[in-house]
């Protein structure tokens, strides 16, 4: 008990504990505000305004309340602690099937966010240098990406969550500065002459298809309940003032943050450009030029942050294993060899697999929406066994069905436009 409280003190999650209301909501911010609000008006165009904005406001509902979840069962056995997602996972399934269950897929929420977030970094970088040096050589995505990492490599030595609070803090003030130019914009540029909302495909397949895909990209944008349990472990807790409450409270304002970026951005882009819209909002804003190339630069510190808080997880499971059931001993050394490694298998396979709409949509669907929208249920259902036909067990098994249904139909869809983008890619391009 004592070496692995020793161990604990050393890893990336529980290292530090003294966090505060604030730093939870500036942290859920980074986490949710990202890569996926660039998309949304371009999930709008494949989705159509209706079921557009039912779905985003569906999601913005219901991921509160998993959230709230969540938060709730962090301390669902008194005076015991669930730090970590796997952690409740175990809990509530058992330590084996709970592992199997839970670990697979938040290693792929993180892995394949932190994929995205290098994409994002690099063609952000991009367009700012494309917009701000026109008489210039052009310059591969490859390089750029490169130059995003570079930064990664450096950030990823911060020892624990409550270490990048500034990176967080700047992160926060960016996605609020660039979604607010992005909609602005929007309104400045006005209405597109001919601009038309009826569907990207002329065919019916390819309608069905992309509304398939726009679901899975709006998923993405809820995926921050991967690390709510990380991010709750740095508040101090006591039977007094448990870390729930200053959790929640930061979880509030984290969404009230959400709404003020999302609604605008979707709609207002949407109605903008309608079908012409790029699978990135920003790349769509070409005047004022310095005002894009402005806000492509905050996209990239924003995703910088972005890119710690989801990796810091990671950081975590790897130094655990290679320590407990590695026998490796925690020094400097192992962190510095191990999270070094993981920033550039991030990086190599960015640069690879340079499909921003397609893997945004498919990661959201495939992983994020059962971690955001339904495992969460599953979970409180099976600690919890609430009263059957109840206000509780009507929530959950409407969560359950929405998640169920934008996993499964998002999957579909957004591999079909992988599989679309991929035929006129070239590699290293």
């Amino acid at each position: 008990m004592e070496n692995n409280k020793d161990i604990n003190d050393w890893l990336a999650v529980t290292r530090s504990r003294n966090g505060k209301w604030w730093y939870c909501a500036f942290h859920n911010v980074t986490a949710l505000v990202g890569a996926g609000v660039l998309g949304f008006p371009y999930a709008m165009s494949q989705l159509g305004w209706g079921p557009g904005i039912t779905v985003l406001v569906l999601s913005w509902i219901c991921t509160l309340y998993t959230a709230w979840q969540m938060i709730w069962m962090h301390e669902a056995e008194s005076g015991k602690r669930f730090d970590r997602y796997h952690e409740l996972g175990q809990y509530a399934f058992g330590e084996k099937l709970g592992l199997w269950i839970v670990v697979p897929q938040t290693l792929v929420v993180d892995i394949g966010t932190d994929i995205i977030y290098m994409i994002t970094g690099g063609t952000s970088l991009k367009k700012a240098y494309q917009i701000l040096c026109k008489d210039c050589q052009p310059i591969r995505t490859t390089y750029f990406i490169m130059m995003f990492a570079a930064l990664q490599f450096f950030l990823s030595h911060l020892p624990s969550f409550n270490s990048i609070i500034g990176v967080s803090i700047s992160a926060t003030i960016m996605s609020i500065c660039y979604s607010t130019i992005a909609w602005a914009s929007s309104i400045h540029k006005g209405v597109l002459p001919d601009v038309q909302y009826d569907g990207r495909s002329s065919t019916t397949t390819g309608k069905v298809f992309d509304f398939f895909t726009g679901l899975g990209t709006i998923a993405f944008g809820y995926a921050a309940h991967n690390v709510l349990l990380e991010i709750q472990a740095t508040v101090p807790s006591t039977p007094e003032k448990p870390s729930k409450k200053a959790m929640w409270k930061g979880m509030l304002v984290a969404y009230v943050v959400v709404g003020l970026c999302y609604f605008p951005v979707a709609i207002i882009g949407y109605w903008a450009f309608g079908n012409s819209v790029a699978d990135n909002i920003l790349m769509s804003l070409d005047k004022p030029h310095w005002l894009t190339a402005v806000a492509n630069l905050f996209v990239v510190v924003h995703v910088t942050g972005s890119y710690q808080v989801f990796a810091v997880p990671v950081f975590d499971m790897m130094e655990s294993y290679m320590v407990k059931r590695m026998n490796f001993k925690p020094t400097w050394y192992l962190r510095f060899i191990s999270r070094n490694i993981y920033v550039a298998l991030t990086m190599l396979v960015a640069i690879i697999f340079p499909f921003f709409g397609g893997l945004l949509s498919f990661l959201g669907a495939l992983v994020f929406a059962p971690t955001s929208y339904f495992l969460p249920c599953i979970i409180w259902l099976k600690v919890y066994k609430p009263k059957r036909f109840g206000l509780h067990w009507w929530a959950n098994w409407f969560c359950i069905v929405f998640g169920v249904l934008l996993m499964v139909l998002g999957s579909v869809g957004s591999l079909r436009e992988i599989i679309l983008q991929a035929k006129a890619y070239k590699l290293f391009s």
